[in-house]
């Protein structure tokens, strides 16, 4: 497993941190294929087939409770042979104050995880956008279409494989927007 701390991670979300892995070592082993700490934020890399169990788990764990999902999104990296797309959720413990990021990465062949909407009524509309704009597909979403763009498209507008702008501009370059 791949493990890295930023060196400005507080005590405290070092702590959190290892609380975090030892709890998902000691119920997913090998699953758990990355951990780090970004900035304060503790962070970890799940393996595909099992990242339903692992949400389900910090949820549903008396001792993490991470009741709330805060966020859900889809990455691109077309350079990340094998692993060109990501799902990144964002949980958080109200209670505590506990903030967690979990991450799935997968080929570009095969973008389809199970829906979280069964964790997390929320994850619905995160789920849709997330189809909508790059194309992951959510087995048992109970209504997996787009959200914010026309049904009419045919292609999914957040994959870095379309110009950001038109090509014949000069003074918009991809290089402006980070690619």
């Amino acid at each position: 497993m791949h493990h890295e701390i930023h060196p400005s991670a507080s005590p405290a979300t070092i702590e959190l941190h290892n609380h975090i892995k030892d709890a998902l070592i000691n119920s997913f082993a090998n699953d758990i294929t990355g951990s780090q700490i970004d900035y304060d934020f503790p962070v970890f890399s799940v393996a595909k087939n099992r990242i339903h169990d692992v949400l389900e788990f910090l949820k549903n764990n008396g001792d993490l409770g991470f009741t709330f999902l805060t966020t859900m999104c889809g990455v691109h990296y077309p350079d990340n042979t094998g692993q060109e797309f990501a799902l990144v959720y964002q949980l958080h413990n109200m209670e505590k104050n506990y903030r967690v990021r979990i991450k799935v990465f997968m080929a570009d062949k095969d973008l389809t995880v199970p829906t979280a909407t069964d964790l997390w009524l929320g994850a619905n509309w995160m789920e849709r956008e997330a189809f909508d704009f790059y194309g992951f597909r959510f087995t048992g979403h109970p209504d997996l279409r787009r959200i914010l763009n026309m049904d009419e498209m045919n292609y999914h507008p957040l994959r870095k494989e379309y110009a950001l702008e038109d090509a014949g501009r000069d003074d918009k370059a991809d290089k402006y927007f980070g690619r």
